[in-house]
């Protein structure tokens, strides 16, 4: 299973990775339950987590860069309906994080999904873009310049009285 193609639905718990979209919707299959099922995207919208990010005091980073440090940290997941743990617990794991505009329920939800991710082997990194070549630089030939035409010179008769 591949970290690119994880979703989270709205109003739906846990992950889902995406099997199919379709115009209406996806099919995708549950993370916790491994059930499959369509969702409508006329109810629900689909976020990609490698689309995520999350506020810094500095620049914002990928939700990636959140759950790779969670990862490398050897502190206990704190229990996710205790507010004051997890906000302190992402103290000590990610203390750039901007703790005034990341709400709580943010950072439980975080917590929930690292879970599942752990669960289910998933290796947390973006998938790398295929890196293009600049394509090389061809100069077209200049085409031959036609010959301008001479203008007419318009003269003015002045007026007499």
């Amino acid at each position: 299973m591949e970290y690119s193609k994880l979703v989270a639905v709205t109003g739906l718990p846990g992950l889902f990775e995406l099997i199919s979209s379709k115009t209406d919707g996806a099919i995708v299959r549950s993370l916790d339950d491994k059930s499959t099922r369509f969702i409508s995207s006329r109810i629900h919208n689909f976020s990609h987590l490698e689309s995520i990010e999350v506020y810094t005091t500095g620049d914002n980073v990928n939700l990636v860069d959140i759950l790779n440090a969670m990862s490398k940290a050897s502190d206990k997941l704190p229990d996710d309906k205790d507010a004051a743990a997890v906000k302190k617990y992402f103290q000590k794991v990610y203390p750039e994080m901007d703790f005034e505009r990341v709400y709580a329920s943010d950072m439980k939800k975080m917590i929930k999904w690292f879970d599942v991710l752990k669960k289910n082997n998933v290796e947390i990194k973006l998938s790398e873009q295929p890196q293009e070549e600049p394509a090389p630089v061809v100069e077209e030939p200049k085409e031959p310049q036609a010959e301008e035409t001479p203008k007419k010179k318009t003269t003015r008769k002045k007026k007499t009285d």
